[in-house]
């Protein structure tokens, strides 16, 4: 450790691994650090030994779980979507070569509606994937989807640069809510629109510019239309996966690792700007910059907490009921239906992804916590999983840095959010890439089409 490097990357979750391959293969000298004896930091992927180890201390998982090699448990419920940044960074590198991948088999959507004459109250309903699952969906009327239909028409037609498909909207300057008043959308389909299928986790974006919204939903609706079923994808092995191929990556590239490598702190120089990361062990590497996930800088001026996130990982014997018996899905509960600031997630995988012994399936709620009862906010979700035979919450202090790492080098990313992809993960990445190297990665040009993803 005692040598000169370019950067000094400390921790392994998905946003420090990304930035340790791209930096490297741009030429940088990199030094890529964990406390940890294991890849993935927060978002790591733990087996049954490590997972109970984690939650329970000394107790030893029961034997009806079977082995260790059986379980790739995630800590951070996430999918990637198809068409996202996550798979064009991936495609762009080259990490793909390391993954395999599955689809989603669907995503839900929580409305609850009243019990009929002849049928019982609902609660969970699938997000059409198709036209016929859409002309048979119970989440709008008739009429409703015939306006439904008009608006998303007009998604599909919709291009920034062309301002003939705009329909005499500003992009810039239109609200969200006057598109929606325009198509005269109820509020339950306005829900499902920018829940499920802009997948925002709060209503904050009905007073921004369309434009936003309306880039979200043309990624939804190319991600869905590459796969069939949603518009998630899923790595073989669980997301651990993720953070373990970008070092691989970089070490290609002359990348050094370190794993089990407590750091004490960080050096400066005369002129603030940081010139080593110590290690606890006393050897220390010299550099020009450094980037870190907030623990590292735990206890400075340099975060700010800015929330909680509270997650239950569940084992289940069964898939979700009301599901059709998916052996992965989502189910996104709208903050409106359970009178939230924010929406509920879902996200559910199991043997057929490898992650769990056979006939075992792991259900993995979240959200951002706003009440002194976090349990009690997630507790609406738990009741639609069926019965739950182990269960391992966590509630997590959420923290972004203060500044943007330019002014002493130290680059520090914030804490991984509840929602259920990596999208905004990935936008950070690409965001702090280029405060460090001012440039940009280019991903314009980048295929994601299912094949795009076999072939690498």
């Amino acid at each position: 450790m005692d040598e000169e490097y370019d950067v000094v990357v400390c921790g392994t979750g998905l946003i420090e691994c990304i930035l340790s391959g791209l930096l490297s293969t741009h030429g940088y000298r990199v030094l890529h650090v964990d406390r940890n004896n294991y890849y993935g930091g927060e978002c790591a992927s733990l087996n049954l030994t490590n997972l109970w180890k984690k939650y329970r201390g000394d107790q030893k998982p029961p034997e009806k779980y079977g082995q260790n090699r059986d379980w790739n448990v995630d800590l951070i419920p996430k999918f990637v979507m198809a068409c996202g940044n996550l798979v064009k960074v991936l495609l762009h590198t080259g990490v793909t070569r390391y993954l395999e991948w599955h689809s989603v088999e669907g995503t839900y959507v929580y409305q609850f509606q009243a019990a009929g004459l002849f049928s019982g109250a609902k609660y969970i309903h699938k997000v059409p994937a198709t036209d016929i699952e859409a002309l048979k969906s119970p989440l709008m009327g008739l009429l409703e989807k015939n306006r439904c239909k008009n608006f998303l028409q007009f998604v599909a037609n919709y291009e920034e640069t062309k301002p003939e498909s705009w329909k005499g909207f500003n992009p810039q300057r239109t609200t969200m809510h006057e598109v929606y008043q325009h198509y005269g959308l109820q509020p339950n389909t306005i829900d499902f629109l920018g829940h499920a299928v802009a997948l925002y986790p709060s209503d904050d974006y009905l007073t921004r510019p369309m434009c936003e919204t309306m880039d979200k939903m043309k990624m939804y609706v190319y991600s869905l239309s590459r796969y069939g079923n949603s518009p998630f994808i899923y790595p073989i092995y669980g997301l651990g996966g993720l953070p373990e191929g970008f070092p691989r990556l970089s070490a290609l590239h002359n990348g050094v690792f370190m794993l089990n490598k407590p750091i004490a702190g960080f050096e400066y120089g005369p002129d603030g700007k940081v010139c080593g990361v110590k290690a606890e062990s006393g050897e220390v590497a010299k550099c020009k910059m450094v980037v870190c996930d907030p623990s590292y800088v735990q206890g400075s001026a340099k975060i700010r907490l800015v929330g909680r996130v509270i997650r239950a990982i569940c084992f289940l014997s069964a898939p979700i009921p009301n599901t059709n018996n998916a052996s992965s899905c989502q189910i996104i509960i709208p903050q409106s239906q359970l009178n939230r600031r924010s929406d509920v997630y879902v996200m559910m995988v199991s043997s057929a992804h490898q992650v769990a012994k056979q006939g075992k399936y792991i259900a993995i709620v979240s959200c951002s916590v706003e009440t002194n009862n976090p349990q009690a906010e997630i507790q609406p979700a738990l009741d639609l999983l069926g019965p739950i035979e182990d269960k391992f919450i966590s509630v997590s202090d959420q923290w972004e840095p203060v500044e943007d790492g330019t002014k002493d080098q130290v680059f520090v990313s914030a804490s991984y959010d509840a929602t259920s992809h990596f999208e905004s993960a990935t936008n950070q990445v690409l965001q702090m890439f280029k405060k460090i190297t001012g440039k940009d990665v280019d991903l314009d040009k980048v295929a994601t089409d299912p094949s795009a993803l076999q072939n690498e």
